[in-house]
């Protein structure tokens, strides 16, 4: 593939990356909206500089790690971008009073959850090693049940799992964060392949003595 191919197809990866990231954080805003009931208010700094807008830079670094090329001289910038989903948690704590809110009311630790459950499940996806991706993917399977099953506990009777608003509620908590776990699985994966090309040669050395 040309150099220019490459980073048109790039480009493309990044952009596509940055949509579904921004579609993805404003779906999350439905979800908390939702959950919080009359509670709820929307502002520009609070929505769209502490959710959206972090969103749409995560979903561009996720997306750049999908079309990154197969080198070794990438693999630190893919670490970077497998741990950049953590600024969708810690972007609304640089809000006005939200890390005091954190400390003293614990608000703000369920974004915290979210994000961690969907790197552990990128990993458990993309990861290497048995052991440590089935340990991940339990972490993230636990986080998962325990967000959708936390819909009726935050929002009331009203959001019961035996409603239909309460169901709908609570299938777009769980699609939510599988959907965060194959994107956070990206870079991952990318990282998996290096390390599979760069060990083939050491085995073959191995194999033939």
């Amino acid at each position: 593939m040309s150099g220019k191919n490459s980073r048109a197809t790039m480009l493309a990866a990044v952009a596509v990356g940055a949509v579904g990231g921004l579609a993805w954080t404003a779906a999350l805003r439905a979800y908390m909206s939702e959950i919080s009931g009359l509670a709820s208010t929307v502002d520009w700094a609070g929505t769209f500089l502490g959710i959206l807008l972090p969103g749409l830079i995560v979903g561009a670094c996720l997306g750049s790690a999908a079309s990154m090329p197969m080198s070794t001289d990438h693999r630190t910038t893919l670490r970077w971008l497998a741990v950049s989903p953590l600024l969708l948690a810690i972007a609304p704590l640089l809000m006005p009073s939200a890390l005091i809110d954190l400390l003293t009311q614990g608000l703000g630790s369920g974004a915290i959850g979210v994000v961690l459950g969907g790197i552990a499940g990128g990993y458990a996806i993309g990861g290497e090693g048995a052991a440590a991706r089935a340990s991940a993917g339990v972490v993230s399977l636990l986080v998962t049940m325990g967000i959708a099953s936390s819909v009726p506990l935050i929002g009331g009777a009203d959001l019961s799992i035996t409603t239909a608003r309460g169901a709908w509620i609570a299938v777009l908590a769980a699609s939510l964060m599988v959907s965060l776990c194959i994107a956070c699985s990206l870079p991952f994966r990318k990282l998996t392949k290096l390390r599979q090309i760069t060990m083939k040669p050491v085995r073959k050395k191995l194999t033939a003595h």
